[in-house]
């Protein structure tokens, strides 16, 4: 692995955690709040309760009301029920990897317990890489954060009713970077090998964490539907 080259700065002021991008960038995401290909200079979570999370909240238009508030209304944002101290930070290589991992709301590919029974919670991902990267090479770096999550969340453990957890049913993933000419970033590239180690290591730590509150077996929900 080659040596760490990449640093993002974090900033954590409840309800608000920041991930400083260094200077704007090209960021891939499904994040609420500014999604698919956008520019921006932070990646934002914001803490909500479980409470505050209700069938007629519009959440995309709340939260882009409270990133306004902040003055961070042209940035990408997430939320999250974990505790933002929870956080972890790992890098490897020209990448760095920021997530909190809430398992509350952990699912099973392929099946789905319905509402969940212990909070929301969920895994937000930001990513930052420091080499250049074409449109292409952003899609497949997203997928390998993916693939990295889920193998994390089997590592921990998670017991469903419907089978081993594989994520949330709310999971974010944004990746960030310049634009430029890498074209490539799968599991045989060095890019692809650092992508999976920082985001392996992060989520692994987050989800031992959450585990060593709540333990490895979540209850099923009455009104659960499985696919």
């Amino acid at each position: 692995m080659a040596t760490e080259r990449t640093v993002l700065r974090v900033k954590l002021a409840p309800p608000f955690l920041a991930a400083d991008l260094g200077r704007v960038r090209r960021v891939l995401s499904f994040a609420p709040h500014h999604p698919g290909f956008s520019s921006a200079r932070h990646i934002i979570f914001r803490q909500v309760r479980d409470a505050d999370l209700t069938p007629d909240l519009d959440a995309p238009r709340w939260l882009a009301a409270e990133m306004a508030r902040i003055g961070h209304g042209g940035d990408v944002g997430m939320m999250t029920s974990r505790a933002l101290t929870y956080h972890q930070l790992a890098c490897a290589g020209p990448v760095a990897c920021l997530t909190t991992v809430g398992l509350g709301n952990a699912e099973r590919v392929g099946s789905r317990r319905g509402v969940p029974p212990q909070g929301y919670g969920t895994i937000n991902i930001a990513l930052l890489i420091e080499d250049g990267l074409t449109d292409a090479a952003m899609i497949e770096a997203l997928s390998i954060v993916a693939e990295a999550r889920t193998a994390a969340i089997l590592t921990a453990g998670i017991d469903l009713p419907t089978g081993r957890a594989t994520g949330t049913g709310t999971d974010c993933i944004a990746v960030a970077c310049d634009a430029g000419q890498t074209a490539f970033a799968g599991l045989h590239t060095p890019l692809g090998e650092a992508i999976g180690a920082a985001v392996h290591d992060a989520v692994l730590a987050g989800a031992l964490a959450w585990i060593a509150d709540h333990g490895t077996r979540l209850p099923e929900h009455p009104d659960a539907v499985t696919a």
